[in-house]
């Protein structure tokens, strides 16, 4: 009997372990081992290994392109300077032929009084100095090493001593203007306190 009872029992146990697994959702009958598809697990490590190259290439790219935009800078600032150079040195090349050739025929004007001739020689004289000076400092800031300069510092004096150098031409037209107008109201003033009258 009490085998008999053992043998029911373990049928009965065995029964309702099958009935179990049989009436159990799928899910959880067959957890377990995970399965692994090689080919998806193999592509996705040559996309990444991918990813990571074209991220080390884009690397490089955004490095070479700050590079270029500084060198970019650099000749803009290069260029800058040269402009402003040139139009320094046609701004003087400009004072010069003023005071050559309008200075000499305001100097040599009968209309101007010979103590009008050291002090409008003196204004000129002034001004051709400053410019002097002016392409000197130029010239230093340059060439010279010892001051201490980027290329966009040096290229903002340049730009000021332009500035300064236009203010020059625009002084010195202006004052050739002024004793041109004067000489020709003293020539117009002589002509009528010497006129002839006829009567």
């Amino acid at each position: 009997m009490k085998t008999n009872i053992k043998q029911k029992i373990k049928r009965t146990g065995l029964g309702l372990a099958l009935a179990l697994a049989l009436l159990m959702p799928a899910g959880a009958a067959c957890q377990g081992m995970p399965v692994y598809d090689n080919t998806n697990f193999i592509s996705f490590m040559k996309s990444l290994v991918e990813s990571a190259k074209q991220t080390s290439n884009l690397m490089q790219t955004v490095k070479f392109l700050k590079q270029q935009k500084e060198n970019i800078d650099k000749v803009n600032n290069v260029i800058k300077q040269l402009k402003a150079v040139k139009e320094l040195a046609e701004n003087n090349q400009r004072l010069y032929q003023v005071v050559q050739g309008d200075l000499r025929d305001i100097l040599n004007s009968p209309f101007i009084k010979p103590d009008e001739v050291t002090r409008i020689s003196d204004s000129f004289d002034a001004i051709l100095e400053n410019s002097v000076a002016a392409m000197e400092y130029i010239d230093q800031i340059l060439s010279s090493d010892n001051m201490k300069m980027t290329d966009a510092e040096r290229a903002a004096v340049l730009k000021e001593k332009e500035l300064e150098s236009k203010e020059m031409v625009a002084e010195i037209e202006a004052k050739t203007r002024r004793y041109r107008e004067i000489i020709s109201f003293r020539e117009m003033q002589h002509k009528i306190n010497n006129r002839e009258t006829d009567y």
